[in-house]
């Protein structure tokens, strides 16, 4: 207990490189979240605006990329700081909140996947009673849990393990993470490993009921009086976001606990963020070019754009 830390700032090892590279990972970021916020806001007003879809799925829909701008600014903002900083220090209650900020919206993306999956369900195998099952007030109150539940489970995991003593003060990741915090404290509680195992069995739930949910619909799919259409448009972006979110996150966590220390550095690095990358763009371009109303939305306004330009041309032309 000797090598105690008694100091509140924790060091970021992720980043090494020269001036010259960071200058360049500077400008790719950044355009990385402009793009990330241009792509989420642009189907997010699209969907507030236009009150036909004010439906349970677009709710969803929209939920899911408030949420990936929710997670990305716990972790952009920081980074595009540090490209610019000789340190790359945080301190402790910073390190807590980021990693509460960044891994809470990744729970949260689970549990709005997860009530994406069973307002599919029940569109697709009990289509006479969908709207008596989503209801105003069930869509509420999918959304309300959908965003509480990650978020508590979250925050006990963070109040528990800042309870430990540090022995060390050194991170080795771009960002923070709780799993990392607990590799540097001296011991973890009993408390911290009970919500954890929960925190896991709550989240497994989640991708049990995803596969159930699909066991199902793809069964009704294979029946030849079903219409597969309303499956592929519907469903199809739905796997692909759920594959995308799956593969990055699974691909996050499992080298954080068991991945090989003598990788590259760089390919370490682009493993802990393509989480903070693909979905948050992939997941406006994906429902944004299938879903039809979607889609049909967008390129209305911006042909009506295109019609007003022109007309203010061909009036600047009389004058």
């Amino acid at each position: 207990m000797d090598n105690v830390s008694v100091t509140s700032l924790l060091i970021l090892l992720g980043l090494n490189c020269t001036v010259e590279q960071k200058v360049t990972l500077f400008s790719l970021t950044l355009l990385c979240y402009l793009i990330i916020w241009i792509l989420n806001i642009a189907l997010i007003v699209t969907i507030i605006v236009d009150k036909s879809l004010h439906e349970p799925m677009y709710i969803f829909l929209c939920n899911l990329c408030i949420n990936g701008l929710y997670g990305t600014s716990g972790f952009y903002p920081k980074f595009l700081m540090d490209l610019l900083s000789p340190s790359h220090v945080i301190s402790y209650a910073g390190c807590l909140l980021q990693s509460f900020v960044i891994y809470s919206s990744v729970g949260c993306d689970l549990s709005i996947l997860a009530v994406m999956a069973y307002d599919r369900y029940v569109a697709i195998c009990r289509p006479l009673v969908y709207h008596s099952v989503m209801t105003k007030q069930r869509v509420s109150l999918l959304v309300f849990f959908s965003w509480f539940l990650p978020h508590y489970c979250m925050f006990m995991n963070t109040v528990t393990i800042s309870q430990s003593k540090l022995c060390g003060s050194h991170i080795h990741k771009l960002y923070c993470s709780n799993w990392l915090i607990g590799k540097i404290a001296c011991s973890v509680t009993t408390a911290n490993s009970a919500v954890v195992y929960f925190n896991i069995a709550f989240y497994a739930s989640h991708s049990f009921f995803i596969a159930w949910s699909y066991m199902y619909l793809i069964r009704m799919c294979l029946k030849p009086q079903t219409n597969r259409s309303k499956f592929m448009q519907t469903c199809a972006p739905h796997l692909l976001s759920l594959f995308t979110y799956s593969f990055a996150v699974i691909l996050d966590l499992m080298y954080m606990r068991f991945g090989p220390r003598d990788v590259s550095q760089s390919l370490q690095n682009f493993m802990a963020i393509q989480f903070l990358i693909f979905p948050p763009i992939l997941n406006p371009l994906i429902y944004g070019l299938k879903l039809t109303k979607i889609r049909n939305r967008i390129l209305g306004v911006i042909h009506d754009r295109g019609k007003d330009q022109k007309c203010v041309d061909k009036a600047a032309q009389k004058r």
